[in-house]
Parts: C-alpha cells; structure tokens; sequence
C-alpha cells in the first residue's frame, strides 16, 4: 500500500512541476508575440501619452517576471484577468465555452470508447479471417485521413446531399437533450473516427501479444472457456498501450478541435482560442493554453496511475 501511496505522491509532484514549467513557457511565449497590447486596444493613431497611460493600467510597465507571478497567482485564484479586446472577464469567455467543449467531448467519447473496445478485440481475436482483414485495412486508412477530411466529408454527405443532421453545430439552439445528441452527431463522429482509428491498431497489436503469450496458453490449456480468458486473463493486460492512445486522445480532444469546431461553426474554445490569437487578445490566449496544458498532464497523470493498477506486479507489491 505504501508503494501505491507513494508511486502517486510522486506523480502528483511531477505533474505540478510540470504544468509550472508550461506556464512559463506559455506566458514567455505570448510575450514574444508581434505587437503591443496597449496599441493594439487603442489603434495605430493613438497618442504616445495615451498608450502610456494604458499599459499603466494594464501593469504592461511592469518587469515581466513580476507580471508573470501576478498572472500565474490569478490564475491559481481564479481570477484570470480580463480581455483586452472585450475588457470583461476572461472567465465570462473561457469557461461557457469551455462546457461546451466538453459537453462535444463527452459524447465522442461515449462513442468511441465501445467502438475502439469492440473493434479492437475483433481484429485481434479473429485477426486470420477475411473479414477482419479488410476492417484492418479500413482502420489503418483512417489513421492516414486527417478529421478535417473525415469532417468535410461526413458535412457534405449527410448535411448537404442527405439533409438529415443540421451543418451547424448551434448548441445554444438545442431544446432538449435528443436535439442536442442529434445536432452535434456529426462533430462527435468526426471525432471518434479520428480517435478510433489509432486506438484499434494499438489494442489489437497489445491484444494479439498478449494472446500468444505463455500463461493465456497454459489459461487455455486448463479448460477455460476462450470468453473468460480473453476478458479476464488478456484483456485487463493489454489495456496498458491503449489506455495511453485514449489519454491522448482526451488530451487531443481538448485541445485538439479546432478544425471540428470551425468546420462545423461550434462555438467551443478551440474556436474562441481562433479567435483570440486573430485579435491578439493576450489574457484569453494565456488562459486558453494553460487549460490544453493542464488537462494533457493530468490526462497522462491518469493514464500512468491506471496503467500501473492493471500492473499484476505492482498490485502485488501494494499488498
């Protein structure tokens, strides 16, 4: 047990370690852009003792590490500043939209997670079918296809020639929760066919190691029915590879749909982070990247802890 409590202590530590040298870097970063934020709220025409009084205001005149302290101590409290092109809140942005992120997140999710499961324990288990075959090939197009192509595609199909989903992802216009389902179905799809690809191909290739193996052998060997054997025995041990593809694919989840949202017009935080970068708009950029950041390393956080609890080796040195 003490080794368990220990193996997360020091996660944990390394985790927080971490997201402070991101947030270095991120707030370094955004101070290298082009461009001064004083000029850019009050125009190229603005007087010298106007932009002066401005980044006054703005603590801009400040030394860039005590305004990095000042940031990231904000953050931490919760208060992260207020946008320069909007001079509201950041939270009055960043986290409606953020909800609706997720909200689109969790849907994929609930869609890929049975399909990766399912398909990659069909490859691997009748991987010397021919059925199972052309759906390996299938799979392995699709980690080659980017989700903006796979997006485009679905849009055009099933928005454009069969009318049956809407083309815009308007969650605001949803009235109830199958309007909802039904109108970010093609956004959600997108982005499970994206995740589902890479995870197949990891569970299957984890899978079939691990049904060659000497012990799911002398499992087999003992009379145990092949479905117990599969879930009981391979399964749980080859989760380990696929259970890092689907950290990384919430992590991408997050972060990573801006080509959805924008296909689709959805008014997630990928767009909202577009749209940030288009006007410069420093606070919203800083808070935007330190959420992707966060939830990437509490992601993989997660994905070592579990991974680590499907380890027999270290369940058994818990004890």
């Amino acid at each position: 047990m003490r080794y368990a409590l220990r193996l997360v202590v020091s996660r944990l530590g390394l985790a927080v370690i971490t997201l402070l040298a991101v947030s270095l870097v991120i707030f370094w970063t955004v101070e290298l852009l082009p461009g001064d934020p004083a000029t850019r709220i009050l125009g190229q025409d603005a007087t010298p003792e106007r932009v002066k009084v401005l980044r006054e205001e703005l603590n801009l005149d400040e030394p860039a590490l005590e305004r990095y302290t000042d940031w990231l101590g904000g953050m931490i409290r919760g208060d992260w500043g207020d946008s320069i092109v909007a001079e509201r809140p950041v939270t009055d942005y960043v986290l409606p939209r953020l909800e609706n992120t997720l909200i689109l997140a969790a849907y994929a999710l609930a869609l890929y997670i049975p399909l990766s499961l399912t398909l990659g324990i069909v490859t691997a288990v009748f991987r010397e079918s021919r059925f199972t075959v052309w759906l390996s090939a299938a799979v392995l197009v699709g980690t080659a296809v980017p989700e903006f192509v796979v997006g485009i595609l679905l849009l055009l199909t099933f928005a454009v020639t069969l009318p049956w989903f809407p083309p815009l992802a308007d969650i605001d216009q949803a009235q109830s929760l199958p309007d909802l389902l039904h109108m970010l179905f093609l956004p959600a799809v997108t982005l499970t066919l994206a995740m589902t690809a890479y995870a197949v191909r990891m569970m299957q290739s984890s899978l079939v190691s691990v049904l060659e193996s000497d012990y799911v052998r002398m499992a087999t060997l003992k009379g145990l029915s092949r479905r117990r054997v599969i879930l009981r025995h391979a399964l749980p041990n080859a989760l380990g590879p696929a259970l890092r593809v689907t950290v990384l694919n919430i992590a991408w989840l997050i972060g990573g749909v801006v080509l959805v949202e924008v296909i689709f017009t959805f008014p997630g935080i990928g767009q909202l982070l577009i749209d940030s970068i288009r006007n410069l708009d420093t606070p919203v950029i800083e808070a935007i990247a330190l959420i992707f950041a966060a939830v990437y390393i509490l992601a993989n956080l997660g994905a070592d802890l579990v991974a680590a609890g499907l380890n027999p080796r270290l369940r058994a040195r818990a004890r």
